[in-house]
């Protein structure tokens, strides 16, 4: 695997590669298997396989949870080389926001709802470094969990909107074998506090019960809700344990409606 710590050193190594044959997952690091089932289908499909990690400022709206997110680069590395991914590329944050953050993409109707209604600004921060890294990498197909179908919704939308030359590739959720989805925020829960999340998508899955029921629920178990939700034919939750902001989604199918 090539590392390219910086903008820079991607640009002059890929100067007359083919663009057609390049995958990205675009990450910020602290990776698990949740990402690695997108880098697998990355590799999988392309010649070239891309990944980014730059923990990206723009997106957080509160600075703790900045100041908290893992590092865990020297792992992060070990464990792309053990997928095959071909290259690693580093960005700073003066080559990705060269004027600061004064130019960039928004949205005004699908990013004002969910994450998007009390995380003011989080998804114009999303999609404007989204759009620095696809241009930046040329990249044909692009991964994305649908764990966050939100910003997989948004995203999608932007590629078609600017009619870039990409493909959104989608996928889903990897959750461990109690049906926690995978994130790296759950290696800040405490034991108890991770068996309790682990009962958050059974409720969510329950289609017996109401939104308001789920939200009950949880608030009784210690969790503070944040929304719960239908809307795109999902079922939305996000909630904290403690200072950990979860998050979760479920399509509601017949067998879901069933369960």
């Amino acid at each position: 695997m090539i590392i390219h710590e910086s903008v820079a050193e991607w640009m002059k190594a890929s100067e007359g590669g083919d663009a057609s044959a390049r995958g990205l997952v675009p990450t910020m690091g602290a990776l698990h298997e949740g990402h690695g089932s997108l880098i697998r289908q990355c590799v999988s499909d392309n010649t070239q396989s891309l990944v980014t990690i730059y923990v990206n400022p723009t997106q957080f709206e509160n600075p703790d949870d900045l100041s908290n997110y893992p590092d865990s680069l020297q792992d992060d590395i070990r464990y792309l080389e053990s997928l095959g991914v071909s290259d690693l590329i580093l960005p700073r944050y003066k080559e990705l926001y060269p004027f600061d953050f004064t130019l960039f993409v928004d949205e005004s109707l699908d990013s004002k709802v969910l994450c998007g209604k009390n995380r003011i600004g989080h998804f114009k921060g999303v999609l404007s470094v989204v759009m620095k890294l696809i241009n930046l990498t040329q990249a044909r197909r692009v991964y994305f969990g649908k764990k966050d179908f939100q910003q997989y919704r948004l995203v999608s939308k932007m590629v078609e909107a600017y009619f870039m030359p990409t493909r959104i590739v989608g996928m889903e959720t990897v959750r461990d074998e109690h049906g926690l989805a995978l994130s790296s925020r759950n290696r800040r829960l405490s034991p108890e506090q991770l068996n309790l999340a682990r009962q958050m998508n059974g409720l969510l899955r329950n289609m017996l019960l109401s939104t308001d029921e789920i939200t009950r629920q949880l608030n009784d178990w210690g969790f503070r809700v944040d929304y719960c939700e239908e809307r795109w034919d999902r079922r939305f939750i996000a909630a904290y344990l403690g200072d950990v902001r979860l998050i979760d989604n479920v399509e509601m199918t017949a067998d879901v409606r069933a369960s």
